[in-house]
């Protein structure tokens, strides 16, 4: 009923994913929306989320969901969170991660970035040249990971454990007022009302 009558192409679609027109703002609040609402605890959410974020930055980027889902499952995360925690690296970062990558890859290894520096970023330019540009961001891309983890582990955690509390707390009004309703309606006295009051006086004559 409310699909498309000519369907995307599968490159569009990919596009979408990738770049949606809503813009990267609107498609984050989304994100954020949709992770909240996983079911969970904020620790297994949150994760998921940083082991996704994690391993974006990595060189691997083909086997990003792979590398998310196994870390994932290693610290007993959220599969799910850990899928959206990839989107971290889209087109818009991958360009920039890399470059860190490199630069600090070189750094590490004693070697100068400007000899093997890439005019242009890509997955084939970062392949094909296994040893003067995949080994330096695969140095470098072990503790940036783990820093990375961190940095989104704590935020995605207490933004969870806030959700979960405040949901818990309005499911917590709703049956209250359901059950002061159904009080109501039955025409139970409240507690300590007037006939707890003439039950206390008929018991002490």
């Amino acid at each position: 009923m409310f699909k498309r009558r000519r369907p995307l192409p599968i490159a569009q679609r990919a596009k979408e994913v990738l770049w949606p027109r809503g813009g990267l703002m609107r498609s984050t609040r989304y994100i954020a929306h949709r992770i909240r609402r996983l079911p969970g605890t904020p620790y297994r959410i949150a994760a998921g989320f940083a082991c996704g974020a994690a391993v974006s930055f990595t060189p691997f980027i083909g086997l990003h969901f792979l590398l998310a889902a196994l870390t994932t499952w290693i610290l007993r995360g959220n599969l799910i969170a850990s899928a959206f925690g990839t989107v971290v690296g889209n087109p818009v970062t991958f360009p920039l991660i890399w470059a860190w990558l490199y630069v600090a890859g070189c750094w590490m290894l004693g070697r100068d970035p400007a000899e093997n520096l890439p005019e242009t970023w890509s997955a084939a330019v970062i392949f094909d040249h296994p040893g003067q540009i995949l080994w330096p961001m695969t140095v470098s891309g072990i503790p940036t990971s783990i820093i990375a983890w961190a940095a989104f582990y704590w935020p995605v955690e207490r933004m969870v454990a806030e959700y979960q509390r405040a949901r818990r707390w309005r499911i917590r009004r709703k049956v209250m007022r359901r059950r002061k309703r159904m009080a109501a309606a039955h025409g139970a006295p409240a507690p300590g009302g007037a006939a707890g009051d003439t039950e206390t006086e008929s018991s002490r004559g």
